[in-house]
Order: C-alpha cells, then structure tokens, then sequence
C-alpha cells in the first residue's frame, strides 16, 4: 500500500464520525456494503474486459473498519476483487483505487486497515502488481478538481470509473464534480443521497449555495411544485434523480429507498449509468438483500412503494406490463424482461412467469413455430 505521513495522493463534510466507538454499523449500512460488494461482483469482470484501466473511487471513505468488526467500504471494494472467481482472467487490467477520506485520524486508520489487509494476503501470495489502492487525506471535492486538472493538463481523459459517494450530509459532492466523472465514457455513480438532511435544512437562512451545488440549481427551482401537504421526500428525490439525468447525461437512474421499521425515509440510493446491462446487474443487487426486518428496500418511481421482498406482489409488475403492451403485436420475452428492468421496480425473473399466467387468461396470445415450448428466441406474442 503506497502511503506517506499526509497519506497518498493520487495524480467536507466529515464523511464519517471521527470517533471510533461511534464509528457503528447500522443495519441499513450491512444492507448498503451488501449491494455495493454484489454489484461490484458483476462491474469488475465487465470494465476490465478488454481495458487497460479501471478507476473505483470511495469519496467518503471513513475508517475502514466499524466498531463490531465489520470491513469498511475500502475492504469490502478490493476483497471483492481479490476474491473474485475471474481474477485470474482480469490480469492485464490496471486497478486503481481512491479511498478519499477528509478526517485526518479516519486516514490514519484506514491506511492501517489496508496494511494489515495486504499482509494478510501476502501470507499466501503475492499483493497482485496490477491492484493499486491510494488513501488520500482530503475532501471529494478538492482531490476530485485536483485530478480533473492534472488530467486536462495532460491532455488524457479519466478511465472508466465507478465512483461510490457516500457522504455523511449533502455537501462536498456538487453536482458539477459528479457530471465531470460521468462525462469519462463507461463511468458510473452510486450515491447515498441524504434526504433527510436535505429535507430539514433546504428552507433555512445560510443553506441556499450548499444546496444549488448539490442539486446544480437554484433552491426555488427545486422547492418548484412543492405543494403543501405532497411529499416533501418523494420530491425532494425525484428533482434530485431528474437533475442527475440532466447534467451527466447517463439517462438510467434508478432511485431506491431504505426504509426504517417505521416506514420513514432514512436515505435514498441512486445508480447512474449508461449501460442497461448495469441497471439489471443493480437491481439484482438490490433484491438479492436479507431485509432481516430492522430495515427494507423500496422503489417508488411509479407512484406506488413496491417493497423488495423474497416473495414480491406481481399485481402491480402485470398491471405495468398490460398497461404498456396492450395493442402490441410481435413482442418478446426480451421486450417484456427490458421493459421491466429499465421502466419498473421489478426484475426480469419477475417478468417471465407472468407472461404463462398472462398467456393462461388470454391476455396474450402467443406465436410458437412448431415443436418451441415457453418463450425462447422466435416465440412472439400479441398483446389483447
């Protein structure tokens, strides 16, 4: 692990308490680590293949390890990649890793953290020469400008990059910063979108420049059809999802909620990408997490909270899928399982049993040339 005594650099929002004992693990951040360390599995393989380079960046790093003993988000990004069963394969692809992380003793633990990581998996081979990890003292928004600079100095462009923002507050992450990283072709932002914060803090004296960075408009703008009464959540996300659409130009975002067991908001995810493959490989990610019951996942991008659950309620997917197809002639099971990933909350394997049940109730009537069964490639439908 290259480090000196300032920690690495590469080329404010503390994102985490300072103080390890309160340095502890909610059972919404496990949920969180979980969907990054499973995306990840599906992200690696993808970017590396036929790259040079890849570059995974940590904004808001923190310690490296919680108060029950649990990795941090740095360990959990490089074990994934150590770990992973086409390693092997990954071998001419450049690894570079940016832990950022602004709190000074943060730094200095989660160097230590990463030392005592790379000893360990140097008791049985060699740290691989193509794994890069770099900590660095400093806040997102200063290293990320500093880097920008030193590339448009050079005359390079930043390589593909999937940068995981996960602040502790709204501020440091503006969203002209996230457009430049998104502008690098095959980048992706993973943001954990504080919109509580965002909620209590919009409407005070002080706040207005802080929140025009974070949304890349004035606050008017946002408060804009802010009725009284309406959900100030919902809103406040969803101006948040259009703005990100609008200024990094990745035109799949997906919005899914952490919900307490009261059902209150505690943050929002939001995936940013232009590669479909990538919005199914998230939302498998997504629904592949143990709620456990001291949190649950929802996506309300349809005006209806659909809760991620091992046994979801298809009602809705259906009624989506009739509501959209009806009158269509020649579709796909490919049509209907790209259509449910990229426009609901559900997955593709929740698509296809419904089409036996819709072809069951005469919703559809289905073309099969002779001897086909189910629905494979030749098979088209007819929506009633």
């Amino acid at each position: 692990m290259k480090r000196n005594p300032q920690c690495e650099r590469i080329t404010g929002n503390v994102s985490k308490d300072s103080a390890p004992e309160k340095w502890v693990m909610a059972p919404h951040t496990k949920a969180k680590h979980q969907i990054l360390n499973d995306y990840l599995g599906a992200w690696y393989p993808i970017l590396s293949n036929g790259r040079g380079r890849v570059l995974y960046i940590d904004g808001f790093a923190g310690r490296g390890r919680y108060g029950d003993g649990s990795d941090g988000s740095p360990q959990i990004a490089l074990r994934r990649l150590l770990t992973h069963d086409s390693f092997p394969q990954m071998s001419q692809c450049e690894f570079m890793f940016m832990f950022i992380e602004k709190d000074k003793d943060n730094c200095t633990a989660l160097e230590g953290e990463l030392e005592a990581m790379r000893s360990e998996y140097e008791k049985e081979k060699p740290w691989p020469s193509n794994v890069h990890p770099h900590v660095i003292n400093g806040s997102f928004d200063t290293e990320m400008t500093e880097l920008f600079r030193i590339v448009r100095e050079q005359n390079k462009q930043l390589a593909p990059t999937f940068a995981f923002v996960d602040p502790f507050g709204y501020t440091r992450f503006p969203m002209d910063l996230l457009a430049q990283i998104a502008a690098t072709p095959n980048s992706e932002l993973f943001i954990n979108f504080m919109v509580g914060f965002v909620q209590r803090f919009i409407t005070r004296d002080h706040q207005e420049a802080a929140i025009s960075a974070l949304y890349g408009r004035a606050v008017d703008d946002v408060l804009v059809g802010l009725e009284e009464g309406h959900d100030r959540i919902d809103h406040l996300v969803d101006v948040y999802a259009d703005a990100l659409a609008e200024k990094t130009n990745l035109p799949y975002i997906q919005r899914f909620y952490m919900l307490n067991r009261t059902g209150n908001v505690s943050y929002a995810l939001l995936h940013a990408t232009k590669n479909r493959l990538g919005v199914k490989r998230m939302k498998a990610a997504m629904w592949k997490v143990d709620p456990g019951g001291n949190y649950r996942l929802a996506d309300r991008t349809h005006g209806e909270a659909v809760l991620f659950e091992p046994e979801p309620n298809l009602a809705r997917l259906e009624a989506i899928i009739i509501a959209n197809f009806t009158g269509h002639s020649g579709v796909t099971k490919d049509d209907v399982q790209w259509f449910t990933v990229l426009e609901t909350a559900f997955r593709e394997t929740h698509a296809t049993p419904l089409l036996k049940k819709m072809e069951g109730d005469g919703t559809i009537v289905v073309h099969r040339p002779p001897g086909k069964r189910g629905f494979p490639a030749g098979v088209t439908f007819d929506f009633v």
